[in-house]
Order: structure tokens, then C-alpha cells, then sequence
């Protein structure tokens, strides 16, 4: 089945859990009975984002606290200081059993996105869902069989929609996509770096090069770092080694442990799919987990995570698994990445692989292993994970971290994971992080892409060509309006489409009662 989906419009005015605002947040959204990796790939490079089946865009130029959709770039990706020292805590509790004394300072992944997403969640659970997934399947087959005739026209635009598609992809799978903007701008006084001039160096680095020139000026001979004099014999200066390279993540993450290594910890990826034994076999116990979780460190209540809720919203997606002859070994779709310490599983990263990306939709980890900074180390670990998929599905080469909120203290983290660019919200270009911060210091809200000529190459210009479901037929949207009195209906499918650009209205069916 391609992409079914219900949109449920415009819903303001209701609790912000960044912000602690109860009627500032702002954001439209739509129920997907099912989605291609494909479309949902399109719709998260258009600031949509999924929680469960609910799919939903913040509203940005109204909502109070602006959600920027955010990605890493891995293949450039290099772990800064403070990753390294979570990875190297990581290695010395498995090795050793040693636990770090002090408050961890690490912010999880996306356990502030919790707060958010819980708010939207309350909200889906109110939504009036009129329909369901096996009425709308049976539904589409009737229509399918009825319109038999019709079937080998609509199967030539299909071939001509997956050449174009396929043309599209091989233009984004290669390397960095050609619509990435880059605006060098000179920042207030007082607000951020000033990128005109030369990156500011550390005091050791500034001792370390003064002692170099000062060696080369005593021995214009030039030989290497001044250790020429002939009283010490070369043997004791040998040349740099390969090994003072600076280590790779992977390297890094994947450090031999001794035979006798205190703990074992192993990661799994599961597909979430009650018919796989391994997701059926452990669901009781990451059940448990996520409770756990909720309960300590959001504090909710026993009745606000019950297994219902958990399956709505961590174990039920609407993406259709997906396997390609070009495509990572496990395949597309939604999976749990699961980190079993010793025989139990401690952390669950559940994430998205989908065409250009692999994306983190939430983590939730055990609060006694607080100390190893399950969230830095989780999203390490994905970064890793999508370098090797990469290898494998070339086009697959960036890690979408979710949103960014620079308004909010805790959210702002996401930015230390570098190379790193923010989704426009106007034009839905992307923004290298570092030229988006000084507008974002003056402004909640700003037009990331500085070009003023610039528009949105992929809005919806033919809304005619929309394709709707309603009455177990598939038609366009120009056949579609003909048969409506609402005045209101015309403006709720325009705002949809404008939301979801013009490939995915052609591609998605928008299902109308």
C-alpha cells in the first residue's frame, strides 16, 4: 500500500512542554495510515515529523517556541572533546566496571523532545480518526479492481513518477545536496563569532607554534622541529607516527575490551513489527524499560504509560518496510536499536532508516545506568550506524537529530553535533548551523535562507493534480472539487498541499469523507 493519510488541519492554542506555555504552541498535522519511506523522507525535508501515526509541522511564524528540523552531516562528523570522554567512560565501565562520580551534564538525544511530543500525543488522542486502516485497504482494493481498465495507463505514470524519482535521488545521493546554502554573515557586536576573521586557537597551540618558528630560525637548514643537533643522536627523535592521528568514531566506539571485561554490552536492531520474534520476544521488557523511564525522569503518572500508549506511540508506524537491490541490508523502515547490558536491555533508540537518512525519533534508557550518558552515547552510536549504512546505500549519508530550539536552553545541545545544518522554514533549504545562530540570537523565529529572491522550489503550483480518496475512488483534486459545496473544504486541501509540497500531494492519497 503507497501513502494514505487524513488531515486533521490547524490545532493552536494548546500546552508547550519546552516553554511551559499552556496555549502557545501551534502546529498542523495529519493521521497516516500508511506512508512510503519515500514520502516521509520528503515531508521531514519540509519540517514535518512523526510521533506514532499522528505526522505534524509546528507552525512555525506562530507557534511559541520555532521547532528547526536538524541534521548531521556523518561522513564529516568528528567527536568533539566532551563525546570522546563519554565514550571513554562507556569503555572503562565495560572494561573495568568503573562508574563516573558527579551529575552527568550530558543531555539525552531527544528526551526533551519528550515533554513535546507527549503534548502532541494528548492531542491525538482527542483527534476524531473517522476511519481505519482495514476499511481504507479494503476501500482502495474495491477501487482498485473497479478502475481495472484504467490500470495500465496509471501504471505508465507510476514507471515515469519512479524515473523521476530515482533521477531525483541520484542527484541528492550525491555527496552534499546542490541547494545547500551558505550566507556569510558579519554578526552583531557581542553576537556569536565573526566569521570574517581567523577562528580563535587555543593557548597551547599559539606556545606550540612559537616554538616552532623559533627552532627554525635558530637552524635555517630546516630540518624537522630543531631535533637536528648533532649531540642527540636521531635515533631518540623519531618522525610523528601514523598513531598520533586523531582516532575515528568508530574507532573509538569499538576499542578491544580485555578477555576479562567486567560487562558485555551488545546492540541489536529490531524491526518494529509484531510479527518479528525478536521485537515480540522483547517487547515486555522494553515495556518495562519505557515506564520506568517515564516515571523517573518525566515524572507521569502510572496511568499515562500504559502499554497502550507505548504501543501508539513507540511500536505502531505508519512507514512500510521497504527493501531495495541499492538499500541497507536490513532494509527501510522503523526500527528499535536496542543496548543489552549483560543479558538486559538498558536503552531503546527508536529510529527511522529511510532513503538519505536515518532518523532519531526518541530514546528511552534505564535511569540507574544514568551515569554513562546513555543519550550522548546513543546518538554516537547512530551516528556510527548511518557511516556504515552509507557504505552500503551511498545516498543514506545524513542523521536527522529531530528539532532544534534555540529559545530553549535544554534543546540547544543538538547544535554541538557538528557538521551540522537547520531546515529553512520558508524556502526548506538547509542552513549551515553556524550562519544560522546570530539571527536566531535576535529573533525566535527568522527566515534562515538570506537569499530574498529565494523561494520554495517544491510548493504546490498545480493543486489540481492533488490525489484524493473519498468514496472508494482515487481522483484528482480539479475532478474532486467539483462535486463540493463546503467553502471550507477548497481552503483545508490548498493549506494541505501547501504544506506537503507538490510531489508528495501527487504522490500521497488524501483521504476525504
Amino acid at each position: 500500500m503507497g501513502s494514505v493519510v487524513e488531515y486533521k488541519g490547524l490545532k493552536a492554542g494548546y500546552h508547550c512542554g519546552y516553554c511551559g506555555s499552556e496555549e502557545g504552541k501551534a502546529s498542523c498535522g495529519m493521521w497516516a495510515h500508511s506512508m512510503t519511506v519515500q514520502d516521509y523522507q520528503d515531508l521531514i525535508d519540509r519540517g514535518w515529523r512523526r510521533s506514532g501515526k499522528y505526522v505534524y509541522k509546528p507552525v512555525m511564524n506562530q507557534t511559541c517556541c520555532p521547532q528547526y528540523t536538524i541534521r548531521c552531516r556523518p561522513l564529516h562528523f568528528q567527536p568533539s572533546k566532551s563525546h570522546k570522554k563519554v565514550l571513554k567512560k562507556m569503555l572503562k565501565f565495560l572494561a573495568k566496571g568503573e562508574i563516573s562520580k558527579g551529575n552527568c551534564e550530558d543531555e539525552p538525544m531527544d528526551s526533551a523532545v519528550d515533554d513535546a511530543v507527549v503534548g502532541d500525543f494528548a492531542l491525538i488522542n482527542k483527534l476524531d480518526i473517522r476511519c481505519d486502516l482495514k476499511t481504507l485497504s479494503d476501500d482502495l482494493k474495491e477501487s482498485f479492481e473497479s478502475e481495472d481498465m484504467k490500470g495500465k495507463d496509471s501504471k505508465k505514470e507510476e514507471s515515469t513518477e519512479l524515473i523521476q524519482s530515482q533521477d531525483v535521488e541520484e542527484k541528492l545521493g550525491s555527496g552534499e545536496p546542490s541547494h545547500l546554502v551558505k550566507v556569510h554573515t558579519a554578526p552583531k557586536p557581542g553576537k556569536g563569532a565573526d566569521l570574517s576573521k581567523p577562528p580563535c586557537r587555543k593557548a597551547k597551540e599559539i606556545r606550540k607554534e612559537r616554538k616552532r618558528l623559533k627552532l627554525m630560525q635558530q637552524n635555517p637548514a630546516g630540518e624537522p622541529e630543531g631535533f637536528q643537533a648533532q649531540s642527540q643522536p636521531p635515533s631518540l627523535f623519531p618522525p610523528k607516527a601514523k598513531s598520533n592521528q586523531p582516532k575515528s568514531l568508530e574507532d573509538l566506539i569499538l576499542e578491544s575490551l580485555p578477555e576479562d571485561a567486567s560487562h558485555k554490552l551488545e546492540v541489536r536492531l529490531v524491526p518494529v513489527s509484531f510479527e518479528d520474534p525478536e521485537f515480540k520476544s522483547s517487547f515486555s521488557q522494553s515495556f518495562s524499560l519505557y515506564v520506568k523511564y517515564q516515571m523517573a525522569i518525566h515524572q507521569d503518572p502510572p496511568d499515562e504509560c500504559g502499554k497502550t500508549e507505548f504501543t501508539r506511540f513507540l511500536c505502531s508506524s505508519p512507514l512500510e518496510a521497504e527493501n531495495r537491490h541499492n538499500g541497507p541490508d536490513c532494509g527501510y523502515g522503523s526500527f528499535h536499536q536496542q543496548y543489552w547490558l549483560d543479558g538486559k536491555i538498558i536503552a531503546v533508540g527508536v529510529i527511522d532508516i529511510l532513503p538519505y537518512c536515518v532518523s532519531s525519533v526518541y530514546l528511552y534508557y534505564d535511569p540507574d545506568y544514568s551515569f554513562l550518558s546513555l543519550g550522548v552515547y546513543s546518538a554516537l552510536r547512530e551516528i556510527a550506524f548511518t557511516r556504515q549504512l552509507h557504505e552500503k546505500a551511498s545516498q543514506l549519508s545524513y542523521y536527522y537529530m529531530g528539532f532544534y530550539i534555540h529559545s530553549c536552553p535544554k534543546m540547544k545541545y543538538k547544535g554541538q553535533y557538528r557538521p551540522s545544518d537547520l531546515l529553512c522554514p520558508e524556502t526548506y533549504v538547509w542552513v549551515p548551523i553556524e550562519q544560522c545562530l546570530p539571527s536566531l540570537e535576535n529573533s525566535k523565529y527568522c527566515r534562515l535562507n538570506q537569499d530574498p529572491e529565494a523561494v520554495d522550489e517544491g510548493r504546490c503550483k498545480e493543486p489540481d493534480r492533488l490525489q484524493v480518496f473519498h468514496k472508494k475512488a482515487i481522483m484528482p483534486y480539479g475532478v474532486y472539487k467539483k462535486h463540493q459545496k463546503d467553502p471550507g473544504e477548497e481552503a483545508t486541501v490548498l493549506q494541505y498541499a501547501s504544506l506537503v509540497g507538490q510531489t508528495c500531494s501527487e504522490r500521497m492519497l488524501l483521504f476525504r469523507n
